[in-house]
C-alpha cells in the first residue's frame, strides 16, 4: 500500500518548521528549562500554535491531528516517565535535548502519523469529521417537535448516571465502617445509602429509556412520512435509475438506523461521558499518579477506534448497499416470476441471487473479522495498562503513601472506567454507522420535489385545445439519443385524434410529455395556450385523465380504485362511472360489489376487468382531455364495441387515442402518424388511406 503523498509533504513541512522553532527557543526561552514540568508544556503549547498554523496553511486538507500528535506527545511522555520514576536522564525540554532523542521523538511521530494514514485514508484526507456532524444536527431538528419529552429524558439520563457513579463511592463507606467497627447504626445508614442510589439510579435509568424509546418510535413514523412524501413527488427518471427495493431499504432499515442515532447513540454517550467523568474524579481523590497512568489508555484506544471507525464506516455503508442490491433481486425475480417460468430463468434468478449473497456475506465477514482484530487489540491494551498500574502501585505500598484497600479500589474504579471508555469509544463508532445510514436519508430528503411546483393556474373553464409547438425530446438515461424531434401537432376539442406509428416512433412520448412525467428539452405543449409547467399540479391532473394498457390497481376496494385521488367522489359518480366504462355489469355480479377486494395490483380481477375499472377511474374525473394509450388491448369484442360506441359520444371531451387496432384508427376524426420520432403524415383515416403512405402501410400490418 502506497503512502498518500500529501502525508509525506505534510510530515516534511512540519518537520522542518518544528527544527526551525526549537532553534528559536534554545536561543531565546533558555529560562523554559528552569520550569521543570512546566516548562515541557509551555514548550509542547507554543509547538502546538506553530505547527497547527503551518500546517493550516501549507496543507489545509492534510491530516488532522498532525501538529498535535508531533506537539503534544514528547510532553505527555516526560510527564508520564517522571510519575513512573523510571531511571536515566530525560531532558526537561525537546529543544535541548540531544539528537538521539529529536530522532526517536519526531521518527516515532512520523511513523504514528503514517500509520494512521494507511489504515484510515477516510481520516487522513479528514473530511469526514465535518460530515458527521451535519446528520447529527439535522436529526435533531427532526427530534425537535419531541422538546418536552426529550428534555425529560436527558434529566433522567444525568439523574441516572449521577446515581450509578455513587454507588462504588457508598460502597467503599460501608467497607470503611465494617472495617473500623463503628457500630451496627452507621453501618446500617451506610449500606442504606448505597441501596438508596442504587435503587434511584436503576428507576431514573428505566425511566430514561423508556422515553427515549417513545421519541423513537415517534420519529421513525415522522420522518419515513417526510421520505416518502419526498419520493411520491420525483421524477421519473428518478424512479428508473432507483429500484424499489433500495426505496424500501431507505424507509425501513436506514430511516431506523438513523433514529438510533438519538435514541440509543447520543443517549449512551452523555450517559457513559458523565460515569467517566465521575469515576475519573473518584480515582483523582484516590491518587493522582496513578490516575494519569491509568488515563493513558484513553488516548491509544481513542487513536485505535479512531482508525477502526474508519474503516467500519466505510464497510457499513458498503453492506447497506450490498443489503439494497440483494432486495432488488429477490423483488424483482417475485414480480416477475411468470416471466422467468415461461424463459425457464429459475437458475438464472438463483444464480444472481446467490451472487448477491455472496457479495453481502463477503463484506460482512470483512467487517466482523477487523471488528475481532481490533476487540484483541484493545483487550491487550487494557491489560498493558492494568499491569503498568500494578506495578507503579506496588512503589507506592512500598513506600507508604497508598494503602491496600486504596489501591484495590482504585483498581475496581480503573475497570469501570475503561469499560466506560471503551463504551464511549463504541458507541461513536455505532453513531458514525448511523450516520452513514442518516446521510442516505438526507439525501433523498434534500432533493427538491419534480413535480408539483411552480404551477399555479386555474382556470374557471377549460376548452382542452392541445398543441405541441415544435417539440423535441431526450430521456435523461440518454441525453444524446432523441426520441422526439421538432414535432407540431394539435388535439382539438370535441375530436379523437389518434396517433398511429410502429413500435418505438415516439407516441408514449408524446403521451408522457401530455401528463408532465417529463419536461421538453425543446419547444412547449400548450393546453388551451398556456404552457402545461404554468397550471397548477391537481387541476392538471384531473383534467387530463389517462388510461394506459396495463392499467395499475391498488390494493382495496373497487370502489376505493375508481375514486383513487379523488376524496369528495359521490357514490352515484362513481356508478356511472362504472357503467360508462362497461364495468357495472361485473361488478354487480360480485358478491360484494363495488367493496370487493381487488388484491394486490389488481390480481383477482382478469386484464380486461382492470382495465374497464381504469377506464372508469379516468371517466369519474369529468377530464377535458382523456388518453387511451391502447387501452381496448385486454378488452373482448362487446367490450371493444361497447368502448367505440363511447368514444364516439365523448364529444365534449378532447380525446387522444393511441392503438394498433386498424378499426379503432379508423373511428378518429384525425390520425397523426409517427415515424422515427417526426411527424410523418397528418389528416382523415380517408385522406391518408388514399395517400398510400406510411398510414396505409400501417393498416396492412
Amino acid at each position: 500500500m502506497a503512502v498518500p503523498p500529501h502525508v509525506l509533504r505534510l510530515s516534511c513541512m512540519l518537520l522542518l518548521a518544528d527544527l526551525a522553532l526549537m532553534l528559536v527557543l534554545t536561543h531565546f526561552f533558555p529560562a523554559l528549562a528552569q520550569l521543570g514540568q512546566m516548562g515541557s508544556w509551555l514548550e509542547a503549547v507554543l509547538r502546538l500554535l506553530v505547527l497547527g498554523g503551518a500546517k493550516q496553511l501549507l496543507a489545509p486538507k492534510g491530516p488532522h491531528g498532525a501538529a498535535v500528535l508531533l506537539s503534544l506527545t514528547p510532553a505527555i511522555f516526560l510527564t508520564l516517565r517522571g510519575y513512573m520514576g523510571l531511571p536515566g536522564a530525560a531532558p526537561v525540554l525537546l529543544a535541548t535535548a540531544t539528537p538521539s532523542w529529536l530522532v526517536l521523538t519526531h521518527g516515532t511521530a512520523l511513523v504514528a502519523l503514517l500509520t494512521w494514514s494507511l489504515l484510515a485514508p477516510t481520516v487522513a484526507v479528514g473530511a469526514k469529521d465535518a460530515e458527521t456532524w451535519v446528520p447529527l444536527k439535522r436529526l435533531l431538528a427532526l427530534a425537535w417537535p419531541e422538546w418536552p419529552l426529550l428534555s425529560c429524558a436527558f434529566l433522567f439520563l444525568a439523574l441516572a448516571a449521577l446515581g450509578e457513579t455513587s454507588v462504588p463511592y457508598f460502597t467503599g463507606r460501608a467497607l470503611d465502617v465494617l472495617r473500623q467497627g463503628d457500630g451496627l447504626t452507621t453501618f446500617t445508614a451506610a449500606v442504606g445509602l448505597m441501596c438508596l442510589a442504587s435503587a434511584s439510579s436503576s428507576l431514573f435509568a428505566g425511566c430514561r429509556g423508556g422515553l427515549f424509546t417513545f421519541i423513537g418510535y415517534r420519529f421513525v413514523l415522522r420522518t419515513r412520512d417526510q421520505l416518502f412524501s419526498s419520493l411520491v413527488y420525483r421524477d421519473l427518471a428518478f424512479f428508473q435509475k432507483t429500484t424499489a427495493a433500495e426505496l424500501s431499504s431507505r424507509l425501513t432499515t436506514d430511516v431506523t438506523l438513523a433514529s438510533k442515532v438519538l435514541t440509543l447513540n447520543i443517549n449512551v454517550m452523555l450517559r457513559t461521558l458523565g460515569q467517566v467523568l465521575g469515576l475519573c474524579a473518584f480515582m483523582l481523590g484516590l491518587s493522582p499518579r496513578l490516575t494519569l497512568l491509568a488515563l493513558l489508555e484513553v488516548p491509544l484506544a481513542v487513536a485505535a477506534r479512531k482508525v477502526y471507525d474508519s474503516r467500519h464506516q466505510m464497510l457499513q455503508r458498503a453492506v447497506l448497499d450490498a443489503a439494497a442490491n440483494t432486495g432488488t433481486a429477490v423483488q424483482e425475480s417475485i414480480s416477475s416470476i411468470e416471466t422467468v417460468r415461461v424463459f425457464n430463468g429459475e437458475e438464472e434468478e438463483e444464480r444472481r441471487y446467490r451472487q448477491a449473497l455472496d457479495r453481502t456475506l463477503r463484506l460482512r465477514d470483512q467487517r466482523d473479522t477487523e471488528k475481532a482484530i481490533f476487540l484483541l487489540i484493545r483487550r491487550a491494551l487494557q491489560l498493558a495498562v492494568q499491569a503498568l498500574v500494578l506495578y507503579c502501585g506496588h512503589q507506592q505500598l512500598h513506600d507508604g503513601t497508598l494503602t491496600a484497600g486504596s489501591l484495590v479500589a482504585f483498581i475496581l474504579y480503573q475497570t469501570n472506567a475503561g469499560s466506560c471508555v471503551q463504551a464511549l469509544a463504541y458507541c461513536y463508532g455505532d453513531l458514525l454507522s448511523n450516520a452513514a445510514a442518516a446521510c442516505k436519508v438526507f439525501d433523498y430528503l434534500d432533493r427538491e420535489r419534480a413535480v408539483g411546483t411552480g404551477g399555479t393556474y386555474v382556470p374557471t373553464k377549460l376548452q382542452g385545445h392541445i398543441t405541441f409547438h415544435r417539440v423535441s425530446f431526450a430521456y435523461p438515461t440518454r441525453p444524446e439519443h432523441l426520441v422526439l424531434q421538432d414535432v407540431t401537432f394539435e388535439l382539438r376539442p370535441g375530436e379523437v385524434t389518434a396517433l398511429a406509428g410502429l413500435n418505438g416512433s415516439g407516441k408514449s412520448t408524446c403521451v408522457a410529455l401530455l401528463e408532465r412525467f417529463y419536461e421538453p428539452k425543446a419547444g412547449e405543449v400548450l393546453l388551451d395556450g398556456v404552457p402545461l409547467q404554468d397550471y397548477e399540479h391537481c387541476y392538471l391532473h384531473r383534467q387530463v385523465a389517462l388510461v394506459g394498457q396495463e392499467p395499475v390497481l391498488f390494493s382495496g376496494s373497487i370502489r376505493d380504485n375508481i375514486a383513487y385521488g379523488m376524496e369528495d367522489c359521490e357514490e352515484e359518480e362513481i356508478i356511472a362511472a362504472a357503467r360508462a366504462a362497461g364495468a357495472l355489469g361485473f361488478i354487480s355480479a360480485l358478491e360484494q360489489g363495488f367493496g370487493t377486494d381487488v388484491g394486490e395490483r389488481g390480481g383477482q380481477l382478469s386484464a380486461g376487468q382492470k382495465q374497464r375499472i381504469a377506464i372508469a377511474r379516468a371517466l369519474v374525473r369529468h377530464p377535458t382531455v382523456l388518453i387511451l394509450d391502447e387501452a381496448t388491448s385486454a378488452l373482448d369484442g362487446d367490450g371493444d364495441v361497447m368502448l367505440q360506441q363511447w368514444v364516439r359520444n365523448g364529444v365534449d371531451r378532447t380525446v387522444l387515442l393511441i392503438s394498433h387496432q386498424p378499426r379503432m384508427l379508423e373511428k378518429a376524426d384525425r390520425v397523426v402518424v409517427l415515424e422515427h420520432g417526426m411527424v410523418a403524415e397528418m389528416g382523415t383515416p380517408t385522406e391518408l388511406r388514399t395517400r398510400g403512405g406510411p398510414y396505409s402501410r400501417l393498416l396492412q400490418h
